[in-house]
Order: structure tokens, then C-alpha cells, then sequence
């Protein structure tokens, strides 16, 4: 191919990127559909990442994807009255190019493909939120709750609840929304309103309340009713510490972003979120740990069992370490997060049972923290009760990450490059390294990244969708 030739090539795929944002837009703001491409969401993305996420295809089923060839579902599917769920154009493009020479029966296979999702969600009710605690957790929350606002959104943000009023408060909360260290702006502005102690980002009108406690707030004063209020803070594990929320008018029901005490419910969403009832008030979204890596040990136990292993976390330091030695409650964590690798304690390995119970006193596990802001990995090491080699565990991964009802929360990766700062902003909750998979016999150890911040947090918001009744489709149906 000529200098030109390659030229007129990128430029017309730029055009239809560019062409595809608007209606990408429309269909998420209007409809609540979130279109991505073998997994990768497309929802404001740039033209490049759009590019991108079409070459990636070639990695999954060994032929690309040209845009030229997605575009014609994306423009039928706005055509459709289709709602509330997402939607992978890659695969139904894929799978429909595959039997069909031309275009003509697009439309047609559009509207078999997603008929289950046609004014899905019509009769649902939009439902209130309220954050409580504003640090990492809830400021990424709000940046995914900010994000689906549209006439079709059913998940409303209406309040966050923190500690202070003093002068300056509200524009240094603010400036934290807008500024993040490692997860860069936030995508839109964010306004004040001074005067009624609220944000305006993105047209979504957030009151701030202060509080020192649930006791003291009353979400009907603000309009807030019926609301699902997401403990970000950490203070309360319990049943009766975050029983108090439900005494504060208004609210309804409440999710702990943190592992819970007791009997209460923990979710690790794509795994066991079936178990939450329409009668549960309380319940658990678990840690960013287990998150990551209850569903590969599902899907690892579903074909090969597990007899038992043990899951070694490389975690990147959090704000409850010092940022120089200082007094610490708990053992090591007192000295300093940014200059030393910390061995510490986790309970991921045991909570794992509390989703996965088929698993329960198989696995042990310990964590060390190391001097990175963001992102990091789970080694498990397996022994399993049938035989596996690489290439096997490899394949049936891969298979999992892309059609499987895990697909959702699985990603997996070949890259012989990828670096942890590669995986900042992963929507997944875990994503397998499969370079760096070791398989002997019964013996395996597989490498599992995940973003422990913003992967975590949109496991919560998963959570949250369930908690609420507000079931989104995946389509094509995984196979």
C-alpha cells in the first residue's frame, strides 16, 4: 500500500469515529445503552480510542474489525427503541460478517439480536443515591454516577454526606472532583452553589450535607426519598453501625464499599449479586481484592476445581498507611507507604467464601503494599483437581473474558508491555496476564491486575443497579 493509500485509509476511519460520537452519545443519554467493542467501551470515548478498540478485535478472533464494517449496527441500533443494558457492536458485527456478504438483513438481525432489551426498563422508577463519605471510593463513584446523566438514567445521584462546613469547604470538595492525581480531570465542569451548600457537575444537582453522623441528617428535607445510601467511610461494619443509616429519613436501603462483619451479605457482582432479595437492606460490596479475584477462581473451579491455593496480593498503598513513619494502630503500616514495600494482612482469601462458598477453607492469603498510588495485582497459586497446561488455562480464560456471563468483570490481556499504570481507569474487576500464567499438571498460577480503585468502584455501582432492581442486559447473550 502506497503513502496515500495509507493515509486515505486512516482518514476515513477517523471520519466514521467521528461520525459515530454523536449517535454513541444519543443512545447512552436517551436510551441508557453503553455500547462497546469486545468489551471496550466506546461511551466518550475519543475518536483514537474508538480506532483502538476496533483494532483490538484482531486479538480476540484473529481478523480486525473495520469500522466501515460496525458502523451500520451502531447507526441500526439507534433506530431501535432498545433500553437500559449494553451492548457489544463488535461481537454482533463480527458474528453477523461471518455469515452474510452484504448489508441488506442488518437491520432485521439487529432487532433478533437485542428483542429481549426493547423498551426494556420502561416501568422502572428512577431511584435516589446518596454517598456518604466523599474520599477515593465515593469521588470515583461519583464520576461513574455523573457520567450516566440523561433523561433515561435510573440511578440519580441527589446527596453526599462528609464531616466540616467550614469556609472553603465546598470549593475544596469540588476542586477534588474536578483534579485526581492519578485518574486525571473529571470529564465535564462542576459548578457551586454557594448559597443551598450544593454541585451542579454535569447538570446532576448534588446537595452537600454536613454531618457528623446518620443521626443527624434528614435526606426528606432535600427531596431525597426512598434512597440507597453508600457508605464509603469505612466507620461501620456491622449490622447495627450501618443500621443507622436507615433511621435517617428517607432512606431505604444501605451498601457498605468495604467488607462486612457479621451476617451481612457480601456481593462480589457478576458472582453471587443473585443473592441479594428485594427484602435485603444492608449489604456488602466486599474489597477491591476480592472482587478481582472471586470470579477468576470461579471460572478456574467451574472447569478444573480447586483443591486449594494461595492468593499473594502486590497492593499499591492506600490512606490508611503514613506517608512517613509515623504512630500506627496496626503492625508496619505505621512506617512509611511511599519508601518501603509493607507486608501486611488481607482478608480477601477468606471473604472469597462468603461469595464463593464451594471454596470456603481452601485458600490462604497475605498482602504486601507497595510504594505505587494505584493499581494492583493478585498472584494465585492453585492446585487444581484436573490437569492443565498454559496454552489450555490460557485459551479457556480468554474464552471467559469474552463470552462468558463473567465477561463483565474478566478481562484478559497478552500483552508482553503491560505495566501497572497500563490498567488505570479498568473498568473490569480483575484482568488475567496470561504472559505470565504458569501451568505444570495440577499446578497453576495465574496473574491478575486490577485497578483497585475505579475497577472496584464500578463493581459497586453493579451492586448498587442489583440493590435497586435495576437489571441491565449484556448483549449479544454470552454463549
Amino acid at each position: 500500500m502506497s503513502a496515500d493509500k495509507h493515509l486515505q485509509s486512516w482518514q476515513e476511519r477517523f471520519e466514521l469515529a467521528e461520525a459515530m460520537q454523536p449517535l454513541l452519545g444519543k443512545l447512552y443519554r436517551n436510551q441508557g445503552v453503553e455500547v462497546v467493542v469486545y468489551g471496550k467501551p466506546l461511551l466518550n470515548a475519543s475518536t483514537i480510542d474508538i480506532i483502538k478498540a476496533h483494532r483490538l478485535v484482531r486479538r480476540h478472533v484473529g481478523d480486525k474489525l473495520r469500522l466501515r464494517e460496525s458502523f451500520p449496527f451502531i447507526e441500526a441500533l439507534s433506530k431501535l427503541a432498545v433500553k437500559q443494558c449494553k451492548v457489544d457492536i463488535g461481537k454482533l458485527a463480527v458474528n453477523y460478517w461471518r455469515n452474510h456478504s452484504d448489508a441488506s438483513e442488518i437491520e432485521a438481525y439487529m432487532a433478533s439480536e437485542l428483542a429481549s432489551a426493547i423498551d426494556h426498563a420502561d416501568e422502572v422508577e428512577p431511584r435516589d443515591v446518596v454517598l456518604y463519605g466523599f474520599g477515593r471510593i465515593g469521588r470515583l463513584l461519583a464520576r461513574l454516577l455523573i457520567e450516566r446523566t440523561g433523561r433515561s438514567n435510573k440511578l440519580r445521584l441527589r446527596a453526599i454526606v462528609i464531616r466540616g462546613g467550614r469556609a472553603g469547604d465546598l470549593e475544596k470538595r469540588a476542586s477534588l472532583l474536578r483534579r485526581d492525581s492519578v485518574h486525571g480531570p473529571f470529564n465535564g465542569s462542576v459548578e457551586i452553589d454557594e448559597e443551598n451548600n450544593a454541585l451542579i457537575a454535569n447538570g446532576t444537582y448534588i446537595q452537600i450535607i454536613y454531618a457528623n453522623g446518620p443521626e443527624e441528617v434528614d435526606y426528606t428535607k432535600y427531596g431525597i426519598k426512598n434512597a440507597l445510601v453508600v457508605d464509603n467511610t469505612g466507620v461501620w461494619k456491622d449490622e447495627s453501625g450501618l443500621g443507622l443509616h436507615l433511621k435517617s429519613p428517607g432512606a431505604a436501603k444501605v451498601l457498605l464499599t468495604a467488607p462486612a462483619k457479621g451476617n451481612i451479605k457480601n456481593i462480589v457482582f457478576g458472582v453471587n449479586d443473585n443473592d441479594i432479595l428485594d427484602e435485603d437492606t444492608i449489604v456488602s460490596a466486599a474489597s477491591c481484592t476480592t472482587n478481582a479475584i472471586t470470579p477468576v477462581l470461579k471460572a478456574i473451579n467451574d472447569k478444573y476445581g480447586i483443591e486449594n491455593g494461595h492468593v499473594e496480593t502486590i497492593h499499591s498503598y492506600t490512606n490508611d498507611q503514613n506517608l512517613i513513619d509515623n504512630y500506627h494502630k496496626a503492625d508496619r503500616r505505621g512506617r512509611s507507604a511511599p519508601l518501603n514495600m509493607v507486608i501486611t494482612e488481607t482478608g480477601a482469601a477468606k471473604a472469597v467464601a462468603k461469595a464463593l462458598p464451594v471454596l470456603a477453607g481452601r485458600l490462604t492469603g497475605n498482602a504486601i503494599r507497595v510504594p505505587t498510588p494505584n493499581v494492583s495485582m493478585a498472584i494465585l497459586s492453585l492446585n487444581l483437581n484436573s490437569e492443565t497446561s498454559k496454552d489450555d488455562i490460557n485459551d479457556y480464560l480468554l474464552d471467559v473474558a469474552l463470552h462468558s456471563p463473567l465477561q463483565n468483570q474478566i478481562d484478559f490481556t497478552n500483552s508482553t508491555e503491560i505495566v501497572s499504570s497500563d490498567l488505570v481507569g479498568s473498568r473490569y474487576a480483575g484482568v488475567v496476564d496470561s504472559q505470565a500464567t504458569i501451568a505444570d499438571g495440577k499446578r497453576a498460577i495465574l496473574y491478575v491486575w486490577y485497578d483497585n480503585e475505579f475497577g472496584y468502584s464500578c463493581q459497586v455501582v453493579g451492586v448498587m443497579q442489583k440493590m435497586l432492581g435495576l437489571n441491565h442486559l449484556s448483549l449479544p447473550l454470552s454463549e
